[in-house]
C-alpha cells in the first residue's frame, strides 16, 4: 500500500492507495500517528479512492485512527468509498 499526505489548512487527507490489509499496518500506523501528532489538525481524511483491496484488519487501523483523533480532538471521515462487490473484497 500507498500512503500520501496532503494537508491544506487545518485539514489532513490521507490517500490510500493498493491493497490495505495487515501488511500495511505499519505503514498507515505511521503516518497516522504523525498526522494526529499534528496539533494544528482539526480534521483527518482517508481518501479510498485508490484502494483496490480491503480487509477486517483495516478496519481495525481505522477504528484506531478514529480512537487517537478523538483524543486528540481531531475528527475522522471516509471519503471516495466505494460499493461493496465494486472495489473491496
Amino acid at each position: 500500500m500507498d500512503v500520501k499526505v496532503q494537508v491544506s489548512g487545518e485539514k489532513a487527507t490521507l490517500s490510500l492507495s493498493g491493497r490495505f490489509d495487515f501488511t500495511a499496518h505499519k505503514e498507515f500506523r505511521q503516518y497516522a500517528d504523525r498526522t494526529v501528532q499534528n496539533n494544528e489538525i482539526t480534521g483527518v481524511e482517508v481518501d479510498l479512492s485508490g484502494v483496490e483491496y480491503l480487509d477486517s484488519s483495516a478496519l481495525g487501523m481505522l477504528l484506531l485512527l478514529k480512537e487517537k483523533a478523538e483524543k486528540s480532538q481531531q475528527s475522522v471521515s471516509l471519503g471516495n468509498c466505494r460499493r461493496s462487490g465494486t472495489a473491496y473484497s
